[in-house]
């Protein structure tokens, strides 16, 4: 596990960002003492200080025999210490020269190895050195990034989706020149009214000055979503790129990108296609025209796609759920959706879980699927009560709900706040779809889940109060236990933690919070940067 100088209690980020900048946050404690006695002081805290013996000399996470292709697996157990230190501080210098002081960037992907935090932002991925914050390397894909999956094969590998980069606009002039025409110096008057029929038609504003000047400074319309690499997390190479075949009408907002053992897959709306991972030889494509399109593949483990069928309003669509033999396409099964259902959306290959809406544009109800493809059970999302951002989410309908994680036999919702600070995450039992447990915040901040490792969930919660830290705490399913897993500070110039605003990825014992969008932050001690990343690491 690599590891960098402990340089304060907590998060060197704290010094570095809200004392400089006196933001309001006060949190930095001069010792490991101090700290409890703060948590103790807390009343519902004190359940913290009574973690077991059993884990207390656990260091981040446990190595899963795996092949290098397969999907990345690591159990994390909690660090020796769960006061946090600094592992990555990076803020991106110079934002608000080169984008303006208003604008907002996309930053889509966040991932970790052993070494490596890696960002991407529009069209650059940057890797960052854990322990220095130091960037160590920064690829540029020649295009926005417009997909990325979470997963990640065993040995660091993850695959990212781009569009082809705009054509330049002395490309207009080009064209000109194939049709004889030498621009508007050249050009005699009446020229419109000559040779060349309709082709000429309108062509004398564009040409002269005004409007056509005008015209021809505008920004030329994005490229479709077509480019797809796998990149080497620790190294930042390309190991190879693809154009997608037919896939014109490949837009960001339709295109989504996934893994699964040795397979790359991608979907868009008339089309799907996998490689092999080693040397990104094609396996299977279906591009051909049908009554039914690729609303998007969800990888891991498993292979699961979502097929949307029929045309006009949303009630009068059908959807089905079919899982894939990854390495040729094939349907092992199908799951018809009933009909009536607005939008359906994909939140886990295995186990299989779908989201659809009935009434609205929210989640109304999560179906459980078995191995088989067999309805399994129902879990109600009655309107308001949880948190279901499946559908919010910019890009994609697959893999994109951040407070919903599901495991074999459980799933994990967060209710929403009934004030900032309470909230609670609640258990249910796939085979029945009935509650098993509910975990209550007590008041302690709002939180919600992140993943299941080693049997217990690691969930995310904010301070209450802005004097006591953010954290990731472990809940035990069996027993309902707390446990603390990592505390630490994250700086206002970060924003709120909230699902589907920001990426929190707990990895080799570290967690890793990252907005999914970079704004210049305001006030004299921002010096327009934008803040891009925090992450924090155990003794």
């Amino acid at each position: 596990m690599s590891q960098g100088p402990p340089r304060s209690q907590f998060t060197q980020s704290v010094l570095a960002v809200d004392n400089a900048r006196k933001q309001r946050r006060t949190r930095l404690l001069a010792g490991l003492a101090g700290l409890l006695a703060l948590v103790l002081c807390a009343g519902g805290w004190m359940v913290w200080a009574a973690a077991d013996d059993g884990e207390a000399g656990n260091q981040g996470a446990k190595a899963v025999q795996q092949a290098p292709d397969d999907i990345r697996n690591t159990v994390e157990t909690p660090p020796s210490s769960p006061v946090g230190h600094l592992a990555v501080d990076y803020r991106e210098k110079g934002f608000e020269k080169r984008f303006g002081r208003d604008a907002t960037v996309r930053a889509p992907g966040t991932w970790a190895t052993d070494k490596t935090l890696v960002r991407g932002v529009g069209g650059t991925l940057k890797g960052f050195e854990l322990g220095t914050s130091k960037e160590v390397w920064s690829t540029e894909l020649g295009g926005p990034v417009c997909g990325t999956t979470r997963h990640v094969t065993a040995d660091g590998r993850t695959a990212v989706l781009f569009q082809e980069p705009p054509k330049p606009a002395e490309d207009d002039d080009k064209n000109k020149k194939k049709d004889g025409k030498k621009g508007s110096k050249n050009k005699k008057k009446g020229d419109d009214k000559g040779k060349g029929g309709d082709k000429k038609k309108g062509k004398g504003k564009k040409n002269g000055k005004g409007k056509g000047k005008k015209d021809r400074a505008e920004p030329p319309a994005p490229g479709p979503c077509t480019q797809l690499a796998l990149v080497d997390l620790d190294t930042g190479k390309k190991l190879w790129q693809i154009a997608l075949p037919d896939a014109e009408d490949a837009s960001p907002t339709s295109t989504n990108v996934t893994l699964t053992r040795g397979t790359v897959t991608v979907a868009w709306g008339r089309g799907s296609v996998a490689y092999d991972m080693k040397a990104g030889k094609p396996l299977w494509r279906n591009t051909r025209p049908s009554a039914c399109e690729n609303a998007g593949l969800a990888g891991g483990n498993v292979l699961l796609a979502l097929r949307r069928c029929g045309a006009g309003a949303d009630a009068d669509r059908t959807y089905r759920v079919q899982r894939l033999d990854p390495r040729t396409g094939k349907p092992l099964w199908t799951y018809n959706v009933a009909s009536g259902v607005r939008r359906v959306h994909l939140v886990s290959s295995e186990p299989a879980v779908v989201a659809v809406a009935v009434r609205g544009s929210g989640v109304d109800k999560l179906l459980a699927l078995d191995d088989l493809g067999a309805y399994r059970s129902t879990v109600d999302m009655p309107e308001g009560r949880y948190i279901d951002d499946c559908f919010t989410a910019r890009f994609g309908t697959v893999e994109t709900c951040d407070a919903i994680v599901a495991e074999r036999d459980r799933l994990f919702l967060a209710t929403k706040p009934k004030d900032p600070e309470v909230n609670r995450i609640v258990s249910f039992d796939l085979a029945t779809g009935k509650v098993v447990r509910r975990f209550d915040s007590r008041g302690r901040g709002a939180m919600y889940p992140l993943e299941l490792s080693g049997g217990k969930l690691l969930a995310f919660r904010g301070s209450a109060d802005g004097v006591a830290p953010d954290a990731v705490v472990s809940l035990d399913p069996e027993s309902g236990r707390e446990t603390p897993f990592l505390l630490f500070s994250v700086p206002e110039a970060a924003g709120p933690v909230k699902p589907g605003e920001t990426d929190v990825l707990v990895e080799g014992g570290r967690v890793f919070i990252a907005p999914k969008e970079l704004r210049a932050e305001r006030g004299e001690d921002g010096q327009g940067a934008a803040y891009g990343a925090l992450g924090v690491e155990g003794a």
